[in-house]
């Protein structure tokens, strides 16, 4: 009969907007839906790995795939995403323990707790020879074009696995394995922003990336001052614990800091944000952006980014290095990973019906996981 997997799996019509060239993920799906479906596994392939499923994160980028335009019915997220007729086994962000290991996997092992990058890169072509893996011009992304970890069982690249047994039996650890992925897409945008110690740092948007970003800053970056903001309370209360300064978003842009700002982290996707608060950056301010949205971004006086020597640059991936580095903060115990969990639903059904209230996890919660297979020690 073969080994089977419960897995959550987002369908989607498929249907070009008219009159635009090359659409995105947001101009070519329709209709989301979800469903929890019985998979059947194929034999282990060579250097891949089968683990089952401790915990799973909610991603922003989740809740894109499976929201849509009430007026279009167009799914909102603009990530790279392929849905066949056989439906996309979502999810990136998880624990899991290793199950069985296939030929040529020697870093990990039957009973690791392993947690896993998302994107798989090819290594051949010229940005991968460069090292610069988070360009891959092939890469393919764990969740949106590759089924992903919403499942009970699943099998992945084992290059993807990162070996956390030594997490397990420290409080909260687990649960902290669950959010490197996220902590080190924020963590790429810091070290591209080159933060500094002493400056000072704005972080729009306190969802997991910007309030990994505003503790990263902070903690491992030193920072001098860092401002997050969020317009959602929750967020801004529990982002307080390491900004100095959080703020609303028009109660910022009333009182906020002008002409001394030195790093601006764009992790919200409201791209016109970055329009108006550009003119606040001091000489040589740097711009991340990372939240993605798929609007245009347009900006005010020219002037002034050439003659402050203002910089902006896009921030993707977690790659060379950044899981590497997560790790080392986490295990000295100075970066509280897990602090950002802030709700634990119960197995895919628990998942889905999360999935399907994108406001309760954007305006009552920041990270939300979820548990598909029995605890750890169990």
């Amino acid at each position: 009969m073969g080994v089977r997997t419960q897995a959550l799996v987002l369908r989607a019509e498929r249907s070009p907007m008219p009159g635009v060239e090359a659409p995105g993920p947001h101009q070519l799906f329709r209709h989301p839906r979800l469903a929890i479906e019985e998979r059947k596994l194929a034999p282990l392939a060579p250097a891949a790995i089968r683990a089952e499923m401790l915990y799973v994160g909610i991603c922003g980028t989740d809740l894109h795939v499976v929201e849509s335009d009430p007026r279009t019915g167009y799914v909102r997220g603009s990530a790279p995403l392929s849905v066949g007729p056989e439906g996309r086994v979502l999810g990136h962000e998880g624990v899991g323990r290793v199950l069985e290991v296939g030929d040529g996997v020697s870093h990990v092992r039957p009973g690791s707790l392993v947690t896993f990058e998302s994107i798989i890169r090819c290594h051949h072509c010229d940005p991968c020879r460069r090292g610069s893996f988070n360009q891959c011009e092939s890469a393919v992304l764990l969740g949106m074009e590759r089924d992903g970890l919403f499942a009970t069982l699943v099998d992945v690249p084992a290059i993807l696995a990162h070996d956390v047994s030594d997490l397990e039996p420290l409080e909260g650890g687990v649960h902290a394995a669950a959010c490197i992925e996220p902590a080190a897409c924020g963590y790429v945008a810091c070290s591209l922003c080159r933060v500094s110690p002493g400056e000072e740092v704005v972080v729009f948007g306190a969802g997991p990336i910007g309030l990994f970003a505003a503790m990263l800053s902070r903690l491992a970056f030193g920072a001098g001052t860092v401002h997050v903001v969020e317009p959602v309370a929750f967020r801004r209360q529990l982002a307080s614990r390491w900004a100095d300064r959080t703020w609303d978003l028009e109660e910022f842009f009333a009182e906020g800091p002008a002409g001394s700002i030195d790093v601006l982290i764009e992790a919200s996707g409201a791209v016109e944000n970055v329009a108006r608060a550009v003119e606040r950056l001091g000489p040589n301010g740097r711009v991340a952006l990372l939240g993605r949205s798929g609007r245009p971004l347009e900006l005010p006086r020219i002037d002034h980014l050439i003659t402050n020597n203002i910089s902006i640059v896009g921030s993707r991936g977690h790659l060379c290095g950044a899981f590497s580095r997560i790790l080392r903060l986490y295990r000295a115990g100075r970066l509280p990973l897990h602090e950002a969990v802030t709700e634990v639903v119960t197995g895919l059904r628990g998942l889905q019906e999360r999935l399907a209230t994108p406001s309760h996890v954007s305006q009552r919660n920041c990270k939300v996981l979820a548990r598909i297979g029995p605890p750890p020690g169990a």
